[in-house]
């Protein structure tokens, strides 16, 4: 059974939280979209994923957050932050969650704000992070050069007649073509920080790789070899940071997978890789 209910006002933006319970304490999966902070919302968690993780005892509590570009990268992460804030508090005391026991788990850039939360500090920072095909590092040149993979598709002349003036937390399909146009031109990181790109001060703040201490949450890593969007090497060096750090950590490599691999999640290598999580969430997350 779902609950929706809003976890923060800003202004005339409403944002949203599905909620999935198992009660009796029980610990809670976080969940955060992909979509290049562009685009996406909650609705694209499969049902599928929900019930595997309900049927293994967690409650999931599956999050929208305002977007960019009309919304920049700080404020978003300051919807994460919230967010993680509410499931420990008010939602904890609806719900009966073990508020102690909260993972958080995403993909692509979902994995992204994921990581991003084990260094927002004590009372935010998860118990383990589970990252499907993520990344640590916006800084790296697989953001900031033009994508050869992306180029390769008619070239967005307009980018912005996908996009509105008015925030929002549910970003339709066609604005894609934005996050396209992004990587074609390799803007990505000044559309949706609204820094530029040489300011490094500023960005570094939202750069995970940049902030891993002993003190970073267990993370797991899941990431194809064949990723289109998302270089894999991006899960290997987060991967090898935490590793240096002394951090338990664990990458998954799935072989001549492509970025979403998650989404065939009857194939038995998903199966198997979905079994991994669920016993990386235990051995993590005390009941």
């Amino acid at each position: 059974m779902k609950e929706t209910r809003i976890y923060k006002q800003f202004d005339n933006c409403s944002i949203q939280a599905d909620i999935y319970d198992q009660g009796n304490k029980s610990p809670v999966i976080v969940y955060i979209h992909g979509g290049a902070l562009i685009f996406g919302s909650k609705a694209w968690l499969p049902d599928e994923q929900i019930e595997y993780f309900k049927k293994a005892g967690f409650s999931v509590v599956n999050i929208d957050y305002r977007l960019a570009p009309e919304t920049k990268l700080d404020a978003i992460v300051e919807d994460v932050r919230d967010a993680m804030l509410w499931v420990r508090s008010q939602a904890s005391e609806w719900y009966d969650f073990d508020a102690e026991n909260v993972a958080v788990m995403g993909g692509s850039a979902g994995g992204y704000l994921s990581l991003l939360t084990g260094v927002m500090g004590e009372k935010v920072k998860p118990k383990a992070i589970v990252s499907f095909y993520g990344y640590g590092d916006i800084l790296g040149e697989w953001y900031a050069k033009p994508s050869d993979y992306y180029c390769e598709r008619p070239i967005i002349e307009d980018p912005d007649t996908y996009i509105g003036s008015n925030e929002l937390t549910q970003g339709a399909w066609e604005r894609f073509n934005y996050y396209l146009y992004c990587r074609q031109q390799g803007v990505w990181v000044e559309k949706v920080t609204g820094v530029n790109r040489h300011d490094l001060e500023k960005l570094q703040r939202y750069n995970p790789i940049d902030h891993v201490t002993s003190d970073f949450p267990p993370t797991l890593f899941l990431h194809g070899n064949r990723d289109t969007d998302v270089p894999y090497e991006q899960s290997v060096m987060m991967h090898k940071k935490l590793k240096e750090n002394g951090v338990p950590t664990e990458l998954i490599t799935m072989e001549g997978a492509d970025h979403v691999f998650d989404q065939h999640f009857q194939e038995p290598t998903v199966q198997d890789a979905f079994r991994h999580v669920v016993d990386f969430l235990h051995l993590h997350l005390s009941h």
